[in-house]
């Protein structure tokens, strides 16, 4: 059943021995003013249907604890002993100097549930409830996009390493793969297969044995009734049997593929974790968080996580979904997609949003933006004149026409000629890229959109650039309580208050 906190102070109150210590505009000081109000026990009955069993702990000091774990970026053990130890943790969760606070695995518990419940990131949204009653956003219609890389918290795995846990995992939770034989590895030893590592022969064979033993367990699993959980291992272990592997020189021999597999697992103890190409020559391993900040003030008013292959065009429209209509969308060209810019205008949204530089086919010479291309009759017309049809499939080609042109120079180099792909949003591409040259784009533009640089830095600082869990699920909520609170100590320092019925802001001076 559900805890809930004595309203009466015990002997060895902390905030009342101790809480002239505390900071009056610190993150800890709020809460124990108003923790009650803002993390009522109401908000988290959902978690604990049943009235019977020992009482949890109470819902506003577990949220308490969340908040300023996410604020200090602490693991749990370490969380737990700042409620031991720390005064401020102390007066902020309402406890006695004496209270030696509860086990690390309450914290788990939480999560889980929170997870598992309708609301996993309601503590997020209590303090957007309290940014909306405040009324500090109230007629700033900017939102600034962007997204910052989160590395992961496992390490990679090479084929190998994945093939043999992939093995494992469905061996240990599918008690009928047990009885299958393998010959690739002896799958019960922890360490390492005993190979010259540096004999290329050695590896091919071992690749191969592990790939053969992963499809043997595969046939032999194959209409077999499973669990979900069950499922979930034969599927990863499909998928990293065939996501690095290709035919050997001889049949039944498998080899390294000699190409990257564009959505490709890098760890089978994080399956949701990605690569995340930085730049054409860097990248890094993990995820993406997304956010959603109004630039003048810094909060957050939404994010979200996804794994590190994720475009930020693709997750930009979650970001806006419960967002009025009449917003000013301000983001780098990575969110310059013609999809995106159509579900903005859809929304009835104004997209400040900076276009990516066009492709030329020769260097200095034409882009797409010199020729005319009239959508409603479906043709196009190069810089000399020449008109052609555009397909239904949305190409148009000079072919031919190209010979002997005094313009092919700067035009093409192909020998068939020029040939355009028409996109399907070519009309806001275009009237994008136009937009983007007049001084009001600008003006705008770099008035407002470098400011959610600022909220990322908050979001990254004291070492949250790495994730603390594993999957996409955990995370988000990671994310969130993150946002929360670094949200919580934005509106403490622009003057956060609660009156007898209601938050407010009261500018500081």
């Amino acid at each position: 059943m559900q805890g809930k906190s004595d309203p009466n102070a015990e002997l060895l109150d902390a905030a009342a021995l101790c809480g002239h210590l505390v900071a009056d505009d610190s993150v800890h000081a709020f809460l124990a003013a108003h923790r009650g109000v803002l993390f009522p026990d109401g908000l988290f009955e959902d978690l604990f249907p049943s009235g019977r069993g020992r009482p949890s702990v109470p819902a506003d000091v577990v949220a308490t604890v969340m908040v300023l774990q996410a604020l200090e970026g602490l693991s749990d053990r370490d969380a737990l002993a700042a409620v031991r130890t720390n005064i401020g943790w102390k007066v902020a969760a309402g406890l006695s100097l004496a209270d030696e606070g509860f086990h690390p695995t309450v914290l788990t518990l939480w999560r889980r549930r929170l997870g598992k419940s309708q609301a996993p990131e309601r503590i997020f949204d209590a303090v957007r409830a309290v940014v909306a009653e405040t009324g500090v956003l109230k007629g700033k219609t900017r939102r600034a996009l962007d997204s910052t890389v989160l590395d992961d918290a496992v390490a990679t795995q090479d084929t190998v390493t994945q093939l043999i846990g992939a093995v494992r995992r469905v061996r240990r939770v599918v008690p009928a793969a047990r009885a299958i034989e393998l010959a690739g590895h002896d799958y019960d030893d922890p360490s390492k297969p005993r190979i010259a590592w540096d004999d290329q022969g050695a590896r091919d064979a071992l690749v191969s044995a592990l790939v053969t033993d992963a499809r043997r367990l595969l046939d032999a699993l194959d209409g077999v009734e499973l669990s979900v959980e069950q499922t979930d291992a034969t599927g990863l272990l499909a998928l990293v049997a065939g996501q690095d592997v290709e035919p050997g020189d001889t049949d039944g021999t498998w080899r390294i593929a000699r190409r990257t597999a564009p959505d490709r697992v890098i760890s089978t103890v994080d399956p949701d974790a990605r690569h995340i190409h930085k730049t054409v020559h860097s990248y890094r391993d993990g995820y993406k968080a997304h956010i959603a900040v109004e630039p003048e003030s810094g909060l957050v008013t939404a994010c979200t996580l996804t794994a590190g292959n994720v475009s930020d065009a693709h997750a930009a429209p979650g970001l806006l979904a419960d967002e009025s209509a009449g917003l000013e969308v301000l983001a780098d060209s990575a969110y310059g997609a013609g999809e995106l810019r159509a579900a903005l205008a859809d929304a009835k949204h104004t997209a400040q949003i900076k276009p990516p530089p066009l492709a030329r086919a020769v260097e200095g010479g034409f882009s797409i933006d010199d020729f005319t291309i009239d959508i409603e009759h479906a043709t196009v017309t190069c810089p000399a004149g020449i008109t052609v049809a555009v397909t239904p499939a949305r190409s148009a080609t000079f072919g031919a026409k190209c010979r002997g042109c005094a313009l092919r120079d700067r035009c093409t180099r192909a020998q068939q000629g020029r040939k355009l792909k028409i996109h399907e949003h070519h009309d806001l591409l275009a009237a994008a890229r136009e937009h983007a040259k007049t001084e009001e784009f600008i003006h705008s533009y770099r008035q407002h959109r470098p400011l959610v640089e600022r909220s990322l830095a908050w979001l990254v600082a004291r070492g949250h650039r790495k994730v603390r869990y594993r999957g996409v699920a955990r995370n988000q909520i990671w994310l969130a309580h993150r946002c929360a609170a670094i949200n919580l100590r934005r509106l403490i320092n622009l003057g956060l208050h609660h009156t007898d019925t209601s938050w407010a802001i009261t500018p500081t001076a």
